[in-house]
């Protein structure tokens, strides 16, 4: 059987010579959009893409005969990966392709960062010559930092201790066996900040990771340092990137992402500090990570469509599934739970055991698999999901255990997830209730019932009256109303559990006067999708 691939965007021409290598008809068409791209699009069995076009679902729609759109790189945001699932259209991207470009990349900015290369560059070319202003210090015996020791982060430190830097990283999700492995020591993140000569970060952009660093926690950084982003734009907060340098805390900043690319022009003007070196976004920009992904890409495209593999897939298992609407439920009750579970375990946890009861023990597999996803996918830059999530977790060193009882508990259907050692609580079962209703149902072997969305204060108290009461009016005295509430104890006098759900999300200084209540002895907060009802 042939088939036709359109190549809508730049890929090197080594993905052209791989589809015709391997019998396929390929069209290279960079300039389509709108109708002449709807148009265009009916005949093909395959579409690559970087990310100048974006397969939105009215593309997906008009290409009528399209089985495959394969990404030639890692970023898939503009690609509508749910609406290629309902039509049943594989997406696949090459996350390995660009790590070792990335990876160097960084590496050259921490060292153009420590000589200050690029502003004598500059004033050598302008006519100047200004040893003394254009002093560096050397990177040997200094610590570099690593936020995310995903597989950038790991081959940055490989490539930085060989120049004779100490690593040290934080990484909430790596395991301590790896980071050793690595010879680097893992720490928390304010330990981190105030021990690091050099900071470099390898995460995705998340609301926890956002302003990562800006004015508000300057003061927890050793002085001096010196901060590189090839990440995501907004880890660090774009707007006291001068503020940061002409305070003191920082002494410069080598960017090659930012919040908006190409920059603002309000942003061009904080990128005009000379303390700031900057690049456009040239990571993966090498000839070789180039032709990497788009050989990666056009093998893998051809792969899936003689259904001989489908290494790459990002929906791949969703597809197989998507007929079969009795998994559905069950995916997303774990994923859910896996997300729960992730928010309740402590840093560096690296060992899960998942349990299932009822009628889902038939897809526990693809279960374990769902709730890989929800605990990684909000930690790591690459897109996890159900086809690569073991992966991702075999990589960070995730010990993971599953297990299937053959009776039914108290509910036909259960997934239980036990979260080891140094955990607040050690496990947590939910069940599905019906349409969008997924629902914690025992913490601990205490009866807790709430479902799972929205925000989660979690605490454990002195079973005694008024406790209930006091928790109530600390957050009424912060104008914070509660939507819903399930309390578990043993028995009269003892240890309790509650959850409670509150109608919006709440800071670290707004949970303090909980903390503090006499008869608190342990506080969690956890923060979920709502279920498209708020």
């Amino acid at each position: 059987m042939s088939y036709k691939v359109l190549l809508l965007d730049s890929v090197d021409e080594r993905c052209e010579e791989v589809f015709a290598e391997r019998g396929v008809e390929v069209v290279r068409n960079q300039n389509l959009s709108g109708q002449a791209l709807y148009d265009e699009i009916k005949s093909y069995d395959g579409i690559v893409v970087r990310s100048s076009t974006d397969v939105t679902s009215e593309v997906l729609k008009a290409a009528e005969n399209l089985k495959v759109v394969g990404r030639a790189g890692v970023g898939v945001d503009n690609i509508d990966i749910d609406a290629a699932t309902a039509r049943g259209v594989l997406v696949m991207n090459t996350p390995d392709g660009n790590t070792i470009s990335t990876a160097e990349h960084t590496c050259g900015m921490i060292l153009a960062l420590a000589r200050n290369i690029p502003q004598s560059v500059q004033k050598v070319k302008s006519g100047g010559w200004d040893r003394k202003k254009y002093m560096g210090i050397e990177v040997h015996n200094k610590t570099l930092g690593i936020v995310g020791l995903g597989k950038i982060g790991s081959e940055v430190a490989k490539r930085m201790k060989e120049f004779g830097m100490t690593i040290k990283a934080y990484d909430p999700f790596a395991s301590v066996e790896k980071a050793e492995s690595l010879g680097i020591e893992l720490l928390e993140l304010d330990e981190l900040l105030g021990q690091t000569d050099f900071l470099t970060v390898h995460t995705p952009l998340t609301e926890k990771t956002k302003n990562m660093i800006s004015m508000a926690n300057a003061d927890k950084l050793k002085k001096g340092i010196r901060l590189i982003n090839c990440a995501r734009g907004g880890i660090y907060r774009e707007e006291d990137l001068d503020s940061l340098i002409e305070e003191g805390y920082v002494s410069g900043i080598a960017l090659d992402v930012y919040s908006s690319e190409p920059p603002t022009d309000e942003l061009y003007e904080l990128l005009n500090h000379p303390q700031v070196i900057t690049t456009p976004h040239l990571g993966a920009s090498t000839e070789e990570a180039q032709e990497k992904v788009a050989e990666q890409i056009a093998h893998q495209m051809v792969d899936a469509l003689e259904q001989k593999s489908f290494k790459g897939s990002l929906n791949g298992k969703s597809i197989s599934l998507i007929a079969n609407k009795e998994v559905q439920p069950y995916l997303r009750l774990a994923e859910k739970l896996g997300n729960v579970a992730i928010q309740l375990a402590p840093e560096n946890a690296d060992e899960f055991s998942f349990e299932y009861s009822g009628t889902c023990t038939k897809f526990a597999d693809i279960l374990t698999d769902s709730i890989l996803k929800g605990i990684l996918k909000q930690q790591i830059s690459e897109s996890v999901n159900l086809i690569n999530a073991r992966h991702f977790a075999e990589e960070r060193g995730l010990n993971i255990r599953e297990t299937t009882a053959s009776q039914t508990k108290t509910f036909n259907d259960l997934i239980t997830i036990k979260l080891g050692e140094g955990s607040a609580y050690k496990q947590i079962s939910a069940t599905v209730f019906g349409d969008n209703d997924y629902r914690i149902v025992e913490i601990d072997g205490f009866g807790i019932e709430l479902r799972l969305e929205g925000d989660i204060i979690m605490y454990q108290n002195v079973d005694k009256p008024g406790m209930l009461a006091s928790v109530s009016s600390a957050l009424a005295d912060q104008d914070i109303n509660i939507a819903n509430l399930s309390l578990g104890r043993t028995k009269k006098g003892e240890n309790a559990i509650t959850a409670v759900s509150v109608d919006k999300h709440l800071s670290e200084e707004e949970l303090k006067p909980i903390l503090n209540l006499e008869g608190i002895r342990s506080l969690q907060y956890v923060s979920l999708p709502f279920n498209g009802i708020k």
